[in-house]
């Protein structure tokens, strides 16, 4: 397995040993492109060190697909990931107008960072501490891009996508002139 950075991550027996159930199971509720997407959160675990889990979901909070060891449930963390992206969004929009791209959270435990996965999607990925945040970007941001082109079918090319916090997306991920409607 090549990782982004040109290096090839290999498994070593001390990493199932040290996280016992981490990653054992990929959960899903859509059938088309899940196989696909769980193939990249697992490819995601092989590149990044110190990797907790991951998780893909809808803008509104819905499951697509997990990567999160068992003592973390997948569907609160799609929850939350999207009712922080929506908060996030608001900030963005009032105080620059524009796009938001990913939202970083660190805390002494580690780092918790959500990517916009196109209009109606996102990238959630959970570290330890001992994690790099740029290898973390590095890594996830072309997964969350291949994440957003395998759910881009699912929209229509002139469609827009109204997130939680009320603005229009189109579906290029961009802000259209549609006025909010509550």
């Amino acid at each position: 397995m090549w990782c982004r950075n040109g290096r090839r991550r290999s498994w070593r027996a001390d990493d199932l040993e040290n996280n016992p159930g981490r990653g054992d199971r990929l959960h899903s509720h859509q059938e088309p492109p899940t196989s696909e997407i769980e193939l990249r959160l697992s490819e995601l675990r092989q590149c990044l060190p110190y990797l907790i889990g991951s998780v893909v979901a809808s803008s509104d909070g819905l499951l697509i697909a997990s990567d999160l060891p068992e003592s973390i449930e997948p569907t609160g963390i799609a929850a939350l990931a999207a009712a922080q992206l929506s908060l996030s969004l608001t900030f963005v929009a009032t105080t620059h107008g524009a796009d938001l791209h990913e939202v970083v959270i660190d805390s002494g435990a580690g780092h918790v960072v959500v990517y916009s996965a196109g209009p109606t999607a996102m990238l959630t990925v959970v570290t330890a501490a001992d994690a790099v945040l740029g290898r973390v970007h590095l890594e996830a941001r072309p997964v969350a891009g291949a994440i957003a082109d395998l759910l881009a079918p699912s929209v229509g090319s002139t469609e827009t996508v109204m997130t939680g916090a009320g603005f229009a997306l189109s579906s290029n991920g961009s802000r259209s002139n549609v006025p909010k409607t509550y």
